[in-house]
């Protein structure tokens, strides 16, 4: 059994984010493999500073925020990168986070994006990245979920709350979480 972490990137006050990463969570468990929710928001990891590249630091970070968080990647097996859209490409916070340490090498990914418009464009920047030194292979059956902002029957409710009717969504999580 893999143990996956649904990764919410977003650390903003009053973030979508947060119903959205509870939202598969939910829809996951009971399934083959353990999903936790990991929310960066809680390891404040701090603008890459170190005089040490990541991929040098042998697991050894010199912040505790830092290390605390190469901590939790490195147990976990792969993961779902649940991703706002941010002028067109990835929230600077999470991919700050994602580039601090190396933990993720070599390790599945799924990503489900959320905006405006849904995500497509910070899930074509999420490839770029995670293709790129650390060749973390993406999930066959499905990608990528977005979920739009605009419309209530597809994405969120005017407070905020997640959609009731994700019908179309939940078809495309069923495959990602397959």
């Amino acid at each position: 059994m893999a143990n996956i972490g649904v990764i919410l990137g977003s650390i903003r006050e009053g973030r979508n984010g947060q119903p959205v990463a509870e939202w598969v969570v939910e829809q996951a468990q009971g399934r083959e493999h353990s999903y936790e929710l990991v929310d960066l928001k809680e390891f404040n990891v701090p603008l890459m500073e170190s005089a040490v590249n990541p991929g040098q630091a042998n697991g050894q970070y010199d912040n505790d925020n830092v290390q605390r968080w190469a901590d939790k990647i490195g147990a976990l097996d792969a993961f779902v990168f649940v991703t706002p859209e941010y002028n067109q490409s990835v929230p600077g916070p999470f991919k700050n986070a994602f580039d601090s340490i190396i933990e993720w090498k070599g390790k599945p990914v799924a990503f489900v994006g959320y905006g405006f418009g849904g995500a497509e464009a910070a899930v074509k920047a999420w490839h770029a990245a995670v293709d790129s030194m650390l060749a973390m292979p993406y999930v066959r059956h499905a990608t990528q979920i977005d979920i739009p902002s605009y419309f209530a029957e597809l994405g969120f409710e005017a407070d905020g709350a997640l959609a009731k009717d994700l019908a179309k969504t939940l078809d495309g999580l069923e495959k990602l979480l397959k």
